[in-house]
């Protein structure tokens, strides 16, 4: 049997426990992002509340979860950004409503 220089408990595990920590985070933003999502959804064709209060509505709950969870910046531009598409793509609607 081979030698080996390998003492059990002394590996550097600091690369492992970024990679989890960064995977975990990413677990937690897609969730948070189908959540709110799935909210939308929700407000906007089963209560019939009207999409822009919708919109307001799970933005805001959206950043205040963010920021509470401690993801920073990065998360309100997040939000933003997809709120700005979803804000796109309700205009769309609404002109290709215009059409029909």
């Amino acid at each position: 049997m081979a030698a080996s220089d390998y003492t059990h408990g002394e590996m550097n595990i600091e690369r492992q426990a970024k990679m989890f920590s960064a995977f975990m985070k990413a677990g937690a933003w897609g969730a948070i992002i189908t959540l709110l999502g799935l909210g939308y959804a929700t407000f906007t064709l089963s209560v019939g509340m009207p999409w822009l209060a919708a919109l307001v509505l799970t933005a805001g709950a959206g950043i205040l979860v963010g920021l509470g969870l401690g993801f920073g910046g990065a998360w309100v531009a997040t939000i933003v950004g997809l709120s700005g598409v979803a804000l796109f793509v309700q205009v769309l609607i609404m002109l290709f409503g215009l059409v029909l």
